[in-house]
């Protein structure tokens, strides 16, 4: 008696449809000419956006103070 084997199944994220347009806060954070992938994170993750660049919340981004007043923004008062 052969045994089976079971191949889990892996789906990529959704996609948001082309109808619903990206919001203002999205699109500031995608698309730099900067942005360079992130090998560490799975290649389906390769979408230009900036929370997937190797160089993400470093010393080496040069939009770091970019990303601490979007945070500072959050914080409550």
């Amino acid at each position: 008696m052969r045994s089976s084997v079971r191949i889990p199944a892996h789906f990529a994220p959704p996609r948001l449809s082309p109808e619903l347009a990206p919001d203002e806060s999205t699109t500031d954070f995608v698309n730099r000419p900067c942005y360079r992938f992130n090998p560490a994170l799975g290649r389906e993750l390769d979408d230009a956006h900036c929370q997937h660049c190797r160089h993400y919340l470093t010393s080496t981004c040069p939009h770091i103070d970019e990303f601490i007043e979007d945070v500072e923004d959050l914080s409550p008062e």
